[in-house]
């Protein structure tokens, strides 16, 4: 698929997804859907992936659905906006089954489907001011973008129903308060920090951070006996490689100077 909406790389095992529409603020439209859930697949296909950094370009992260283009379409609004969300619901489930950690860089302004997509991260890191707002139902619409399981998982269920249904703006720092964001830094040294927290993940141990990610995916669901059960196999495998091997054997050769 050629990109009109989206930049997509994957370099030394680190995929990156831009969303690069910063004249309409990265709105959510049906092209972006589609290659959104193109660029997600790839991920899914690519091998010895890392990390995923997925961020935009311009002011805004993402305003969400594109109102403009579902009024164009109004004649056959139910369809079209299905359509959309198909897309959008496969690109975050290839992101969500990724053993690599997806990391969402949030350049500015978050709403709608955009903040699902900071809910959805494994970690979220902000931008001092960025501004973040669901605004579903103040336009009459109800959340897509899995806003409506991810959101109690971070949050609580009252506070995702006050969050959802009441529509306030959350500064950066509120955002990390409530969890939904892990780290908040300076405008000015955004680029560079991302690039930094990007570097350390794809940069760990092969398979440690990958089963991380899966084995807190799985918590979500999991009774305590199934979750010791994956806890027991995965750090017993993670035990056995190689390359765990020789970092323990570095730790003690450290240990003993």
């Amino acid at each position: 698929m050629n990109y009109e909406q989206l930049e997509f790389s994957i370099t030394d095992g680190v995929a990156r997804i831009v969303f690069a529409n910063p004249a309409n603020h990265n709105a959510v439209n049906r092209r972006v859907t589609m290659e959104f859930a193109d660029a997600a697949r790839r991920c899914e296909a690519a091998g010895d992936l890392r990390a995923v950094l997925l961020t935009g370009t311009g002011s805004s992260f993402s305003v969400g659905g594109d109102l403009r283009e579902f009024m164009a379409e109004r004649a056959h609004i139910q369809t079209h906006v299905r359509e959309m969300t198909l897309h959008f619901h496969a690109a975050i489930l290839s992101l969500n089954r990724l053993a690599a950690p997806l990391v969402v860089a949030v350049n500015g302004t978050a709403a709608g489907g955009g903040f699902s997509l900071v809910c959805m991260a494994d970690l979220a890191i902000a931008t001092r001011s960025a501004k973040f707002n669901f605004a579903y139902t103040r336009s009459g619409l109800t959340p897509d973008g899995g806003a409506s399981w991810f959101l109690p998982r971070l949050v609580g269920v009252q506070r995702a129903f006050d969050l959802l249904a009441t529509n306030p703006t959350l500064s950066a720092e509120a955002a990390r308060d409530l969890g939904i964001v892990a780290r908040v830094v300076d405008d000015a040294d955004f680029e560079r920090e991302v690039e930094q927290l990007v570097a350390q993940l794809a940069a760990a141990p092969a398979g440690a951070v990958g089963r991380l990610k899966q084995m807190l995916r799985a918590a979500l669901s999991n009774s305590l006996e199934e979750q010791f059960e994956l806890e027991g196999r995965a750090i017993a495998e993670q035990a056995a490689k190689p390359a765990t091997l020789d970092m323990l054997d570095a730790f003690f050769a450290r240990s003993r100077r």
